[in-house]
């Protein structure tokens, strides 16, 4: 008799377990779910900006002219922190670009930034300015290096990406 209520018990046991399975299974497909990222959020980085033109010892830059497809997702001003002025975007076709500014030294700066990225010997010539490009494994990078600050703009974007945020960059609205 205990044999027969052991095998019982196991039964029921892959019985209870199958009907979960199966419950789980329905929920999954008729509860609507999203696997895609969430939508990036656009930041309104007008008040940082003014706070830190105000305060940093080098003309800030920010970009003017960009169109709507150009998502501001983050924005700082570190005073306590070599001046750092950051501002990150998603481009049109979802890359990261960021424009990083400060008084650190510019090697440290330059590689932080641009997680490792190396000099190269092209330029760009934006405005009358001679940009450095930089190439990394993961960003690449254009930098300007002037007597106040060094200014890189950098991320995922191609060099056409990164150089269309570089031209449109201003330092006084």
């Amino acid at each position: 008799m205990a044999g027969k209520q052991g095998t019982k018990n196991v039964r029921n046991m892959i019985l209870s377990l199958g009907v979960t399975v199966l419950v789980a299974g329905f929920i999954w497909l008729f509860i609507p779910h999203d696997e895609t990222q969430a939508p990036v959020k656009r930041v309104d980085y007008r008040v940082e900006l003014l706070t830190a033109r105000r305060a940093a010892p080098y003309p800030v830059a920010a970009p003017e002219g960009l169109s709507q497809d150009w998502k501001a997702t983050s924005v700082r001003y570190r005073g306590d922190n070599f001046n750092a002025w950051h501002l990150g975007f998603h481009d049109p076709d979802g890359q990261y670009v960021t424009v990083e500014q400060s008084t650190e030294k510019p090697s440290t700066f330059v590689d932080r930034v641009s997680r490792g990225a190396r000099e190269t010997e092209r330029t760009t010539e934006i405005d009358g300015r001679t940009w450095q490009r930089y190439t990394g494994e993961q960003f690449d990078a254009l930098v300007l290096t002037e007597k106040d600050a060094t200014t890189v703009v950098t991320g995922t974007a191609s060099f056409d990406g990164l150089t269309k945020m570089a031209r449109a960059l201003a330092t006084a609205s």
